[in-house]
């Protein structure tokens, strides 16, 4: 008896280890290819995990493909090889060139309805949901790591230079700047990310159109207009103050940073994501976040910024059956809790206004000075057609041309008129190349 007892043990114990091994083993995989390296990697590994530990039918395997470049060229090969992820993060600019690519892409909004899971675009922000959607209010991808360029400024230098706010214009800027550099400043701004920050974001804040057909909103066929009197006059202005310091040019990217970090300059202009970074890495002094500052003859009431960052765009050609946990994993990722925390520990915008009234809700804002600033520069007023955001093919292409006559006419070699209407022209170039070549 005690023999059969012991047997009916073992068999109860097989057949419950058989249950929950069918169970785990019947999950269906998603996978999401991102461009989250480093402690962004944990991150969303971390929200991977807790998604699939919230429910039982689906895993999502995330798998870090290299930078933003990488991860969308990896993205369209795999597509064409038929051996691609059923979601990839894909940087602002390459948004054209996803939503030409109809074969391919299976709209956010489509794929939530077919689900049956709710979506509405009016839940997010309107100057981050105004990228990814279609003049009807659509949205073809799922905001998810979403920045703005801010003004970072050291507190100590402004009190030296005899100053008790931080610049509203660029006229204050350089104003401020000239007497620091009277004192023990070597540097007055320096920039990240400059197509980005000077003239892409320069544009939206000043209501200047960096495209026509609302800034390619309209029609791919669009034309830069980088030629417009109002960018030239701008970048004419960084060029004559690089003579002197009041601006110094210090890389495409975030390379300038330790000229902020180590108190050479006393203005750093670069992505509200970058809040983390300058706070682990200013030791020596106390900062200050602000809004971008404008050109008071240009525009009164300056509009709201653009994004940066990236969206989750859906592939097609997958199974049906999990489409389903690609939209119930979406759902997830855009809820409060998800949102707030990314937001908090990132620098990154919550991209829900639930998101970000709860942060704010927790004194988030008043216990971390400036993090909110982002959220309100992007938020002030409606998003005209010249602040909605841009939508370029070739976007990728165009930017490297941008940086590259930039750079002449930052070490002199041309002026701002010249080096501008020389990117205006290779610019539409590679639009038109973008026109005749299938996705």
């Amino acid at each position: 008896m005690k023999y059969i007892t012991i047997n009916c043990f073992l068999v109860r114990c097989i057949c419950l280890v058989f249950v929950l091994f069918s169970h785990s083993s019947a999950k269906q995989t998603i996978v999401w290819w991102h461009a989250m390296g480093g402690s962004l990697n944990e991150k969303v590994n971390t929200i991977a995990q807790e998604f699939n530990e919230s429910q039982n039918d689906f895993h999502i395997h995330a798998v870090y493909k290299g930078n933003y470049t990488e991860t969308m060229t990896a993205a369209v090969a795999a597509f064409r090889a038929r051996k691609h992820p059923h979601i990839v993060q894909i940087f602002e600019v390459g948004t054209a060139t996803m939503m030409a690519a109809h074969r391919a892409v299976y709209p956010v909004f489509e794929l939530m309805n077919d689900a049956g899971e709710p979506l509405k675009s009016e839940d997010f922000l309107a100057a981050v949901t105004a990228y990814y959607t279609d003049p009807d209010g659509n949205m073809f991808s799922m905001p998810f790591n979403s920045s703005t360029p801010v003004l970072y400024y050291n507190r100590e230098a402004l009190q030296e230079a005899g100053f008790d706010k931080p610049p509203r214009t660029w006229g204050e800027l350089e104003k401020i700047s000239r007497a620091g550099l009277k004192r023990n400043y070597s540097c007055g701004v320096t920039v990240g990310w400059q197509s980005w920050t000077q003239l892409e974001n320069f544009g939206a804040v000043h209501d200047v159109p960096f495209a026509n057909l609302s800034n390619g909103f309209e029609g791919l066929d669009s034309e830069v207009q980088l030629n417009h009197p109002a960018f030239i006059k701008h970048i004419g202005k960084l060029a004559s103050w690089q003579k002197d310091k009041v601006f110094v040019f210090g890389g495409r990217r975030s390379d300038s940073a330790p000229k902020f970090y180590n108190g050479q300059c006393m203005f750093y202009i670069n992505s509200s994501a970058s809040y983390s970074s300058v706070k682990a890495n200013v030791t020596k002094f106390n900062f200050g976040v602000s809004f971008l500052p404008h050109w008071q003859d240009l525009v009164q009431e300056p509009k709201n910024s653009i994004i940066g960052g990236a969206s989750l765009w859906v592939l097609r050609e997958h199974a049906l059956s999990e489409y389903k946990g690609v939209a119930k994993f979406l759902s997830f990722l855009s809820s409060r809790r998800i949102q707030s925390r990314w937001h908090r520990e990132t620098g990154y915008l919550p991209v829900t206004h639930e998101a970000y009234q709860f942060t704010k809700s927790q004194g988030f804002y008043e216990q971390n000075p400036g993090t909110e600033t982002a959220i309100l520069q992007m938020t002030r007023g409606e998003p005209s057609i010249n602040s909605k955001g841009l939508r370029l093919g070739n976007f990728v292409q165009i930017r490297d041309v941008i940086n590259e006559e930039l750079e002449s006419i930052w070490a002199g070699n041309k002026t701002a008129d010249q080096g501008l209407k020389a990117a205006t022209e290779r610019a539409n170039k590679l639009i038109k190349k973008f026109l005749r070549r299938n996705f």
